[in-house]
């Protein structure tokens, strides 16, 4: 058992019946959390302004007005051994949102609107400058990111609680929907308040692993907005698809706020993502 697990694992050890405890750490993945702590190599940028090629037009969403940026990853620069999602060995992933509660705009992106976001990889070595934002675009404030490991694992509704068994032939939902936990948790759902506990708090920015959703699992929601209906019987089918390519948490320090304190979460298809094609992703807001 490596670090990044252990103490995840232990809190499962010590809250959750031993079958389930197990079943459950078997599925963990690695996340590696962008932090403003210098807890490991430099890895991206919150805020400020994105280095992008010069002829590159900056994105927007038609009919309401250039997006936001909101952060930059370093693909080269993340560890990779850690890397759940394969993700390009270099180049540079910006990621771009309509923030319209920060320029007070009536236009609110819908769910997994493909069009009100945007993730840009600019690959490694294409000249770039320093892009000033558009009128009208007021950029984040700007700090360093830095690289950290954590143990992330499927909560809050993920297709996985269904589909795992544990060695009495119970489902990982079934088999904790007697279990409660002591203490003061923010989240009532027990591999929530499990997740929680473990990690540094502070925003939960991220990379790979799986998302940490504020109501039900994001996987749901993107595979609804896909089919258009919550109740498609295809909908399990099509969340199994979907992997999380990052989440941009509410950060004081960098002025965003999504909803009541929420999340914003990009996910993209599996096959899209082996492919590079990163226009493809589609992001999701949860809040409180």
């Amino acid at each position: 058992m490596t670090s990044w697990r252990d103490r995840l694992s232990a809190l499962a050890r010590e809250w959750l019946p031993a079958e389930p405890a197990a079943a459950w750490a078997g599925l963990f993945r690695p996340g590696i959390r962008l932090v403003s702590a210098e807890a490991g190599p430099r890895v991206g940028r919150i805020g400020g302004a994105p280095m992008m090629p010069a002829e590159l037009a900056w994105p927007e969403w038609p009919g309401c007005g250039p997006l936001d940026f909101l952060a930059s990853v370093d693909c080269a620069a993340l560890p990779r051994e850690f890397l759940s999602i394969p993700l390009p060995e270099a180049g540079t992933l910006l990621f771009f949102y309509f923030d319209g509660d920060r320029r007070v705009s009536d236009d609110i992106p819908a769910l997994g609107d493909i069009e009100a976001s945007r993730v840009v990889l600019v690959p490694a070595g294409v000249p770039v400058v320093e892009r000033a934002a558009p009128d009208g675009v007021v950029p984040y404030p700007a700090r360093d990111l830095f690289g950290d490991v954590v143990a992330t694992a499927p909560q809050s509704g993920h297709i996985l609680l269904d589909q795992t068994e544990t060695a009495s032939g119970e489902s990982l939902a079934e088999a904790v929907e007697t279990v409660s936990l002591p203490g003061d948790y923010v989240d009532t759902e027990v591999f929530g308040q499990l997740v929680w506990q473990a990690h540094e708090k502070g925003p939960c920015h991220q990379v790979g692993g799986f998302a940490d959703p504020v109501q039900d699992a994001v996987e749901n929601e993107i595979a609804a907005a896909v089919l258009g209906d919550y109740r498609d019987p295809r909908l399990a089918e099509e969340a199994a698809r979907w992997v999380l390519l990052a989440q941009i948490d509410s950060d004081d320090e960098a002025d965003m706020m999504w909803g009541d304190a929420g999340m914003l979460y990009w996910l993209i298809r599996a096959d899209d993502l082996e492919a590079g094609r990163f226009d493809r992703a589609r992001c999701t807001l949860q809040c409180g």
